[in-house]
Formats: structure tokens, C-alpha cells, sequence
């Protein structure tokens, strides 16, 4: 079988469509259908149909993806390897789904360390969405994702490092004295962040605790958290600690420990499943789990200094 038609085949299963799967093979949208024409008679199945503006594949074409995927990347490497990825030269656009709180801590980090070695790469960071994420990588939607969220054993990933959760407030709120029990700390105000990548494990430990928490307040940004915090002496917010022990040099904040079991967040490094362009993919992960390994982060930016 032609092995351009099984790139076709690939990228139209990943996308969900003919003219995202012609742009990324730098053809024309007819010439994807044709290819695929070429496919339905050489498999003896429709392979995708169309919904709404979406080609959905069969169950022959979600067998045959795995296979099809997997035969492609060990060809797509083997070629790279013969000429090499050379970053320096390299001017591809590549997406990274971070946090709020990944993009203020690393992307500094990330930034100098892609650019270093490839000046004319273009990067895009994406919000984090826990709910999206093993689609998009599965598409090829991004490139890369760091998260604590649990993703399917089929996406590669590396440990980035592990988080543990704290619970901070004004340093004028009475649970900063004195014994913080599950009893107090589920009475107090709390203030959520919507998005918080972290939310999940932390309501499956107040599950287990046999607890659960009714916020007075849901913000949108972790940045806004340490203000609100400092002006409301009656406000908890349940963050990570290293984070929030960092606004406390410069906010008047206390940080206590969490009254309950909650073990630390392991947070990963995931890279996209899809098969184009595997050697610039292996750089770019590499280099991006350096930069994230060796910085503590720069979450100092956001302080209480005038």
C-alpha cells in the first residue's frame, strides 16, 4: 500500500477532518478525498463518515488506527534519523497546554530554553483543559501538556515533579492560630479557582475524609488569589504550598497544613500520540523537561511589594 495513503488515513483519524488533515499534510483538500476514495476500495470499508462537519471513523478504521499510527512513526523516525533535527534551523509552530499557574511559573524558563537552540521556532500556549487534554494530544491538537490530571496509559509522559497542598490565608484569620481541624477548615470561607487543574484530587481527598467543601467564592485566576486573601481575614484558599509559602515573603499570609490526608500531586510531562514530524517532537520534549526540571519557577511574580 501506498504509504502516503496511510499518512492520509492517520491524519484524518486524528484531526476528524479533510481540510485540517490536507493542511497539515501541505496538500489540497481534494486530494485528501481521493486518497481516501483510494482507501475505502482497498479496505473495503467507508472508514470515516461524515457528521456534521465532522468524519467519524468506523470501527474497521479505529482498529486499524493503532497499527497504522504506530507503523508510521517507526517509519517517520527511522527517516528524521538519517538527516537529524536540527532545531537551529527549524521554524515550526508548536503548542503547549499549560495551567495558569504553569504559564506564570515556567513558561520563562521554557521560553529561554527553546529559543536558545531554535530562534525561529514559534510557540503557542494553549489553556489547560483536563477535560480536552487526552483528545487534543490524541489529534495532535498540542504538542504538549503539563498536568497532574491522570491521562490514559497510551500517552507517553515524564514526571515533572510532585506537588503537595496547603492552605493559605490572612495572617489576621483566627485559623492562623491554634489547631486547623477538617471541623474548622470545611466551616471556613473558602475561595475556589475555577480551573484549578489540582480540584480533582483534592475533592477526592475531602471524599475520603468523609467531607466536602461549599466555596463563598470561585474566582477565575490563581493570580487574584493572594490579594483577595490579604484583604478578607475570614478567606482560605487550599493551594499548592510551595506556591503559596513563596506569597508569603512578600504577602501577609499564613500557611498551614491541610487537616486531612491528601498525598501529593504528581505533575507530568505529556507529549502528543500523533506521528508527524517525530524528531523535532523528541527535542521539544526533552527540552521542555529540562527547562521545567531545573527552575523552581517564577510564581514570586505574583507579590505584595508596591
Amino acid at each position: 500500500m501506498d504509504l502516503n495513503l496511510i499518512r492520509v488515513f492517520v491524519a484524518v483519524h486524528e484531526t476528524r477532518s479533510i481540510t485540517l488533515a490536507a493542511t497539515r499534510l501541505y496538500v489540497t483538500p481534494p486530494a485528501v478525498s481521493q486518497s481516501l476514495a483510494k482507501l475505502r476500495g482497498a479496505l473495503d470499508d467507508r472508514l470515516f463518515e461524515r457528521v456534521g462537519r465532522r468524519m467519524h471513523p468506523t470501527p474497521v478504521a479505529d482498529e486499524l488506527y493503532p497499527e497504522f499510527r504506530d507503523a508510521l512513526l517507526r517509519i517517520e523516525r527511522a527517516v528524521d534519523g538519517l538527516g537529524g533535527f536540527d532545531p537551529g534551523a527549524s521554524e515550526r509552530s508548536v503548542r503547549i497546554a499549560l495551567s495558569e499557574l504553569g504559564e506564570i511559573g515556567w513558561l520563562p524558563g521554557i521560553l529561554r530554553a527553546v529559543r536558545a537552540r531554535a530562534p525561529r521556532m514559534s510557540l503557542e500556549v494553549v489553556p489547560l483543559d483536563p477535560a480536552e487534554l487526552p483528545d487534543w494530544l490524541s489529534r495532535g491538537v498540542v504538542d504538549l501538556a503539563v498536568t497532574p490530571a491522570e491521562l490514559p496509559a497510551g500517552f507517553e509522559s515524564t514526571l515533572i515533579k510532585t506537588q503537595g497542598y496547603g492552605v493559605a490565608m490572612s495572617a489576621q484569620n483566627p485559623l492562623a492560630e491554634g489547631e486547623l481541624t477538617l471541623e474548622r477548615y470545611v466551616a471556613a470561607a473558602h475561595v475556589k479557582v475555577a480551573g484549578d487543574s489540582g480540584i480533582g484530587h483534592l475533592e477526592a481527598a475531602l471524599r475520603h475524609a468523609g467531607a466536602q467543601l461549599v466555596p463563598r467564592v470561585v474566582a477565575s485566576r490563581v493570580a487574584a488569589l493572594p490579594a483577595a486573601l490579604a484583604a478578607d481575614p475570614e478567606l482560605i484558599a487550599t493551594v499548592p504550598d510551595t506556591i503559596a509559602e513563596g506569597w508569603a515573603a512578600t504577602w501577609p499570609l499564613a500557611i498551614r497544613p491541610l487537616p486531612f490526608d491528601m498525598r501529593p500531586l504528581a505533575v507530568r510531562l505529556y507529549r502528543r500520540r500523533t506521528a508527524q514530524h517525530p524528531a523535532a517532537l523528541d527535542w521539544l520534549f526533552d527540552t521542555v523537561a529540562r527547562a521545567i526540571r531545573g527552575s523552581s519557577g517564577q510564581f514570586e511574580v505574583i507579590h505584595g511589594r508596591a
